[in-house]
């Protein structure tokens, strides 16, 4: 008997592994990083928005992972996701941090997911092309907590009683990294690429941790991209495990973010047009550029002239920061004071008004190519005509790129 209690007891202390407390940290960091690529891949990618197709090798594993790690079901989970896109920032949206607060959702976002996923209506109208095949129907759909039941077994056996917080850890980790920061934080605070129409920011530096997940305003921004890096800067993991699949002919990409392509200056016409539309937000983002540009050398000028605790000074603070965000994103508390920064500086006050014609050519729906092909062309023309160098340089850019 007393060597039965002495094998239970060192079973319960070191498991049958017998792992070091810095391969115990190790392994958990392993298990949730493979739980954060299998959500980023499977789930959302490939699932959520079909922007790259997998194979069934890959399929089937992170289907049976995340039956373990998370007991999500798939189609709650993309049906929840899709949602989101479709209903951002709105009294629809399942966990926008606008309408529901920060400290909600990411306290509560799993809650809330929990909450969504019971709405029948939102799992038919938004679920369509999940797996619903005999394993997912009788055993992840039908068993789902049997999943996370069973991992607990595994990581109790391998390690003994400290495997059951490793366990616990990993039922944490998606709900707070997935459900709490990239819902939460990432549509309340951090640095946008794009003027996106939400409020998703970009949060870094934790890719290792999310899986290039914290990108998410570039996500939003071209949803349906496998890539969610654009900029030199910007670091996807992600991306790198999906060319890594790639390689081995488990994944297909298929799409990535467009890139705008320049090329000889030439009149604007059509295919100018269609360059515009398709690559709009990456077009705002260097006319942005160019206007926060304006009002930083309006800023220099100020202290120059010694006045940087003016007045004047503020505003033009306020204007680098707010006047490239499309309007209906800017506190009504602030109009006035950037109405006054527009009316000390005609330059900015044309790139602003100019910065509204633009988007003009892709918001109007009710116009005819022909006609936005016409506007387009008048824009440019007004632009080189305007005697702001900057306004010069973007349209005749505009005019050398194409589809």
């Amino acid at each position: 008997m007393n060597d039965f209690l002495n094998a239970l007891l060192n079973w319960l202390s070191d498991g049958l592994v017998g792992f070091s407390a810095w391969q115990l940290v190790i392994y958990t960091l392993i298990v949730t990083h493979i739980t954060i690529a299998s959500v980023t891949i499977f789930l959302h990618r490939s699932q959520a928005h079909r922007a790259l197709d997998l194979g069934p090798i890959p399929s089937h594993f992170f289907r049976f992972w995340l039956w373990m790690t998370t007991g999500m079901v798939t189609r709650e989970w993309v049906a929840i996701h899709r949602k989101h896109h479709a209903k951002c920032e709105t009294e629809e949206d399942p966990h926008s941090p606008q309408t529901r607060g920060l400290k909600k959702v990411m306290a509560e976002g799993a809650e809330l997911y929990r909450a969504e996923a019971k709405n029948a209506e939102t799992i038919a109208k938004y679920s369509h092309g999940t797996p619903n095949d005999w394993v997912e129907r009788n055993v992840y759909l039908k068993h789902s907590a049997k999943g996370i039941l069973l991992m607990l077994i595994i990581n109790v056996t391998l390690f003994g009683a400290i495997g059951a917080t490793i366990w616990a850890i990993q039922m944490a980790w998606i709900p707070f990294w997935a459900a709490g920061v990239v819902n939460g934080i990432g549509h309340y605070w951090g640095y946008r690429n794009f003027e996106a129409p939400d409020a998703s920011t970009n949060l870094v530096p934790w890719t290792l941790i999310i899986g290039g997940e914290e990108l998410h305003n570039n996500h939003h921004t071209y949803p349906t991209s496998a890539k969610f890096s654009v900029k030199p800067y910007e670091f996807d993991i992600g991306w790198v495990y999906i060319r890594g699949l790639e390689m081995l002919g488990w994944a297909k990409v298929r799409k990535t973010a467009p890139r705008l392509s320049l090329g000889e200056i030439k009149p604007a016409d059509a295919r100018t047009l269609e360059a515009l539309i398709a690559n709009r937000y990456e077009v705002m983002a260097s006319y942005a550029r160019d206007l926060k540009a304006a009002c930083s050398a309006e800023l220099e000028k100020i202290k120059a002239e010694g006045g940087r605790h003016t007045e004047r000074f503020a505003q033009f603070k306020l204007a680098a920061r707010w006047l490239h965000r499309d309007e209906e994103r800017i506190p009504a508390g602030l109009q006035g004071e950037l109405a006054n920064a527009r009316a000390a500086s005609p330059v900015i006050d044309k790139l602003v008004t100019m910065r509204e014609e633009l988007r003009q050519l892709w918001t109007r729906t009710n116009v005819s190519a022909e006609q936005l092909v016409v506007d387009l062309q008048g824009w440019c023309r007004r632009a080189e005509e305007s005697g702001i160098a900057e306004l010069r340089a973007f349209s005749m850019r505009l005019r050398s790129a194409h589809a």
